[in-house]
């Protein structure tokens, strides 16, 4: 193993992998833009002002700590990407291009809540999804991703994971009322010991 933690024993290194998700967004910007780790999306040769999702960004510090390599941006295709907003009017077949999931944009959502027979909301498991489809290059048909969300919310632990601390702990039992002081003294401990690593 390479990288910054390669002199630290096994345990340990777990112990800092695992305190990594414990910082919240704030913190895990501060340490990329410190070594340079993008967490910005580039859109065709744009760098946007959308960032990634806390896992995406959290993979490719983890790259960073075990191997000392940093790992490319989020690029999504310039072919899934449409200047200004939808049209008014839209069809079910009509692509949901980048940018265009906003719950600003009213003829999204009230074509999303008619193809899920009313169940579609605007939430964390929309943005996950299309952002899934943007990153592998498509841009999906309006009815293609009502029914990926369908899908996906009969499926409510499709968005857990270990980066999402709060949610994991609150699944373990774990999330009591200290949680907060809990978060901060981890995060605290992960980023001394970079300080102290890496200079």
């Amino acid at each position: 193993m390479g990288g910054v933690l390669a002199g630290l024993a096994a345990g340990r290194r777990e112990e800092l992998l695992d305190d990594l998700n414990y910082l919240n967004l704030g913190e895990i910007r501060a340490f990329c833009e410190r070594h340079a780790i993008p967490y910005r999306i580039v859109a065709g040769a744009k760098v946007t002002r959308d960032t990634d999702r806390k896992p995406v960004i959290l993979r490719r510090v983890r790259h960073f700590l075990t191997t000392g390599e940093v790992l490319g941006a989020t690029r999504l295709a310039a072919e899934i990407v449409r200047p200004g907003g939808p049209p008014a009017e839209l069809r079910e077949s009509d692509r949901l291009y980048y940018r265009w999931y906003n719950k600003t944009y009213e003829p999204v959502t009230r074509l999303l809540a008619e193809l899920t027979g009313g169940r579609f909301r605007d939430g964390a498991l929309a943005r996950v999804l299309v952002m899934e489809f943007w990153t592998a290059g498509e841009a999906p048909t309006f009815r293609e991703f009502a029914d990926a969300w369908v899908a996906a919310d009969d499926e409510p632990r499709r968005l857990l994971s270990d980066e999402y601390a709060y949610l994991t702990d609150l699944q373990r039992g774990a999330a009591g009322p200290d949680w907060k002081l809990e978060r901060r003294r981890r995060a605290e401990r992960f980023l001394s010991t970079m300080d102290t690593l890496t200079g």
